[in-house]
Parts: structure tokens; C-alpha cells; sequence
């Protein structure tokens, strides 16, 4: 029988409430009447949500970010997937360099990734604003996609590619026909979860993007320079749940577990 250990609980409840309370204050504010943001609300009101529909550079700067994601996780895709399978399937002199390599990104603080991004890029190689947005999401992106299609193909059994080599099959055409097929929920997971990095980030984005091209966090940041109206916290309403639902389609699809091993 366990024993019940009152402190572990009420520290693990102050612990959601320091989580949840900004949440619940978000939540709370963007509904408020007032022009100002409140709470709590002196009121209910849904103006601050039809507001984010009439202001054009949220309209903006949410397609830039579309497509810079969709673009971004096509090529960290082409470039991740047949990382991860030979980090995964071979044995090879630096295997250990090249998966901590992959991986560097992510440990990178990512204001310190971004300005190099920005002084390299930018300043030294003039490459114009939205493919320099893009390079700096797919590499942000790429370490997330291989440590995903790891996951997977760790649980998949390599005897059933080489019997489908032993019968005849090339291996380019047994990974598309027989390994791809394997680990399609970890392709699935690894698509919503760049596709939640790239959209949500802001502090390589906030260096990349300039004049004409920006992504929607950075029009957020942008907007509350000037306006101090709960705007920004509907969108911020918004994209929470587009989180959580993204975040619940990849638990269902493969299992927030291959995140934590």
C-alpha cells in the first residue's frame, strides 16, 4: 500500500498553478471589453478576436509562416530521414560526432544560433530575407525530425528489409516500399512536431526576418509595441489550441514517450 505524502501534493499543486495561471489569465483577458488588457474581465466581449481578422499584417504574416513551415519540413524531411536511417541502420566510424552534430542545433541557445544566423547569412552572403528564414527554421527543424524517425526505426525490425533484398527488391526500392511504409506514424508525428517549431518560433525568426517577410510571433511582438489591446492575447487563445491539438494528434499518432526516452 502506498503512503500518502501530503507535502509531494501540495507542492505538485503549486506547481500547476504556477504553469497554469498565465494561461488562465491570457484566457480570461482576451474576452475582456476593456481596450486595455484586464483581468479580471469587467465584462465579456468577442471583439478582440474579430480584431486579429481586420488587421492585415496578422493575415500576412500567418501565410508567410505557412509556407516557410510547409517549405521548412520539406527539405528537413529530405535531409533528416535518410540521416536518421543511416545513424540508425549502420555502424559507421563517427557515428556518435555525427548524431551529437545533428543534435547541436537544439542545444545551441537560440539567441545566440540566430545572431550568427543573421551575421553570416545576412551580412557577410546577402542572402535575401524569406530563404534566409527558411535555412535557419529547417535547421532548427532537422533535429527534431531525426530524433522522431530514430525512434521509429528503432522499433522496427530490419530483418524484413533484408528479406525483401533477399527476394529480388534493390534497397533504394525496398525503403520506400517497405521501410517508409514502417514508420510512417513517427513521419507523421515528426511532421506536426517541426511544424509547431518552425511556427512558433520567435528567436531565430526575430533576426531572419526583415522588411516584407515576417512570421506571425514576430507580428505579434511587433503589435505590442504600439498596442496594449488583448489582440495579441485572442491570437495567443488561438494558437494554444492549435498547439494542444497538434501536440494530442502526435501523442495519438506515436506517443509523447519517443520525446522523453
Amino acid at each position: 500500500m502506498k503512503e500518502k505524502q501530503p507535502l509531494l501534493g501540495i507542492f505538485t499543486f503549486v506547481i500547476y498553478i504556477f504553469l497554469l495561471a498565465p494561461l488562465v489569465i491570457i484566457i480570461g483577458a482576451s474576452f475582456g471589453p476593456d481596450n486595455y488588457l484586464a483581468f479580471p474581465p469587467k465584462g465579456f466581449s468577442l471583439k478582440w478576436y474579430e480584431n486579429i481578422f481586420h488587421v492585415e499584417m496578422f493575415w500576412t504574416s500567418f501565410k508567410i509562416s505557412i509556407a516557410v513551415a510547409m517549405a521548412g519540413i520539406f527539405i528537413s524531411f529530405l535531409l533528416g530521414i535518410p540521416a536518421a536511417y543511416a545513424l540508425s541502420r549502420f555502424k559507421f566510424k563517427g557515428q556518435a560526432f555525427f548524431s551529437s552534430f545533428f543534435i547541436s542545433p537544439i542545444i545551441i541557445p537560440g539567441i545566440v544560433f540566430g545572431y550568427g544566423l543573421l551575421k553570416y547569412l545576412v551580412i557577410t552572403y546577402k542572402i535575401p530575407i524569406f530563404p534566409g528564414v527558411l535555412i535557419g527554421h529547417v535547421v532548427i527543424m532537422i533535429p527534431y525530425v531525426i530524433r522522431v524517425i530514430s525512434s521509429s526505426l528503432m522499433n522496427f525490425d530490419y530483418s524484413v528489409e533484408e528479406a525483401a533484398m533477399s527476394l529480388g527488391s534493390s534497397r533504394l526500392k525496398t525503403f520506400f516500399n517497405v521501410v517508409l511504409p514502417n514508420i510512417r506514424s513517427g513521419i507523421i508525428a515528426g511532421i506536426l512536431l517541426a511544424f509547431l517549431e518552425s511556427f512558433n518560433n520567435v528567436d531565430v525568426s526575430v533576426f531572419m526576418t526583415g522588411p516584407g517577410v515576417s512570421t506571425l510571433p514576430i507580428s505579434m511582438l511587433n503589435y505590442v509595441e504600439y498596442y496594449f489591446d488583448p489582440t495579441i492575447a485572442a491570437i495567443s487563445v488561438l494558437l494554444m489550441i492549435m498547439t494542444a491539438i497538434l501536440i494530442g494528434a502526435i501523442e495519438r499518432t506515436l506517443g509523447l514517450r519517443f520525446f522523453t526516452k
